[in-house]
């Protein structure tokens, strides 16, 4: 009999919450576009800026069902990104390292061009059709090697390690070692509809890597070279299916 109750209960609760989503079958594809700020978190730690780069691609929303008032949806790219690090070469006092044979500040930085693939559950409230909504989405995110190169104002065998305060320089010289990479992303941003026109997005995005670029065993240098990424973008989808349903505003 308790079992019997359990059952009867459990059938009611899932008949009450299928009758509380408003079904959804809405598909939006489009363009994205933007600028990364990128670093790398090395231990042993290298003193590092934000590496500025280009991040773009191809867009695909899909909405299946609006719950209460949130507008649930996945939402998925493919982008060419260039991240990386930027190196802070300074001395004892936080000034500058000059370089003894150019005189110039020495600068290091390095670009390692990506395919990323983001795959997001999305969260939205407001306007679906007309309007504005805010939004929310996170997943995990996946990366494809592409290649890499290295800028410096100095020559290797010259660098003026008596005035740095940080002395790591062997990433100045290696290369990426494991080429995949992943990690979780997430971002909060606005979008704007028009039944005409379709949706312009803006968002802010984060992404924490969970791999690490260089080997992290006991014998490798690094015990940890993982990314951490700032993404501003702006995104233009335009629909292909739209459900049938004149109570969507």
């Amino acid at each position: 009999m308790r079992a019997i109750i359990i059952g009867l209960m459990l059938a009611a609760a899932t008949t009450a919450f299928a009758q509380v989503g408003e079904h959804r079958s809405e598909l939006a594809v489009g363009v994205n576009g933007g600028y990364v700020l990128s670093n790398i978190n090395f231990v042993p730690t290298v003193s590092q800026g934000l590496h500025g780069g280009a991040s773009g691609g191809l867009s695909v929303r899909y909405t299946c069902e609006k719950y209460f008032k949130s507008i649930c949806a996945l939402y998925a790219e493919i982008n060419y990104s260039q991240i990386g690090w930027k190196q802070e070469i300074l001395d004892a006092y936080d000034e500058p390292v000059v370089n003894d044979v150019t005189g110039e500040n020495e600068q290091f930085s390095h670009t390692i061009n990506y395919i990323q693939i983001p795959l997001m559950a999305r969260l939205g409230w407001g306007r679906e059709r007309k309007g504005f909504q805010a939004f929310f989405q996170v997943g995990p995110q996946f990366g494809l090697y592409l290649n890499e190169n290295s800028k410096m104002n100095y020559d290797p065998d010259f660098r003026n390690l008596t005035d740095r305060v940080n002395k790591q320089i062997k990433q100045e010289s290696m290369t990426v070692e494991n080429k995949f990479d992943y990690g979780i992303a997430g971002g909060l941003g606005v979008e704007f509809s028009s039944p005409k026109v379709g949706h312009f997005l803006i968002e802010g995005r984060y992404y924490y890597g969970l791999g690490n670029i260089y080997g992290d065993s006991k014998r490798d240098h690094f015990a940890r070279s993982n990314f951490s990424n700032i993404v501003i973008k702006a995104v233009y989808l335009f629909d292909l299916i739209k459900t049938k349903d004149e109570r969507i505003k």
